[in-house]
C-alpha cells in the first residue's frame, strides 16, 4: 500500500496548518471567525482549503491503487499532491500574495483529482 504514506505526510502538514492557525488565533485573541483580520482569514482559508481537497484526492488515489499494480503512478500522484498543497498553502499565506503559487498549487491538486478520476473511469469502461 502506497497511499497511506502520502496520507500520513499530508496529515502532518494538516496538523502544522492547524497549529499555525491556533497560534495566530491566540496571538490576535480571536476565538471564532476572523474578526475582519486579513491575516486570520488567510490562515483559515489555507487550512480549510487543505481540508476540502486533500481527502477527496487521497480517496481517489486509494481507489486507483486498489485497481492497478502500477505503483509508480500512485507515487507520482502522491508527490504532485504534496507539492501542490505546500505551494498553495505558501502562496495563500502571503499577505502580499503572488497568485502564481495559488494557481500552481490548485493546478497540481486538480491534476491529481482529474487524473485519478479519469483512470478509475477508464478502468471500468474498458
Amino acid at each position: 500500500m502506497i497511499t497511506p504514506i502520502y496520507a500520513a505526510i499530508l496529515a502532518l502538514i494538516f496538523v502544522a496548518l492547524s497549529i499555525r492557525t491556533i497560534r495566530l488565533r491566540r496571538s490576535k485573541r480571536i476565538g471564532v471567525g476572523a474578526s475582519n483580520d486579513v491575516e486570520m482569514t488567510r490562515a483559515m482559508r489555507v487550512h480549510a482549503n487543505f481540508a476540502e481537497y486533500v481527502p477527496l484526492a487521497l480517496l481517489l488515489m486509494f481507489f486507483l491503487e486498489s485497481l492497478t499494480s502500477v505503483e509508480i503512478w500512485i507515487h507520482i500522484l502522491g508527490v504532485i499532491l504534496v507539492v501542490g498543497r505546500i505551494i498553495h498553502a505558501y502562496g495563500v499565506s502571503q499577505m502580499n500574495e503572488n497568485y502564481v503559487f495559488r494557481v500552481t498549487g490548485m493546478v497540481l491538486t486538480f491534476t491529481v483529482i482529474i487524473s485519478a478520476s479519469l483512470r478509475i473511469l477508464f478502468f471500468y469502461i474498458t
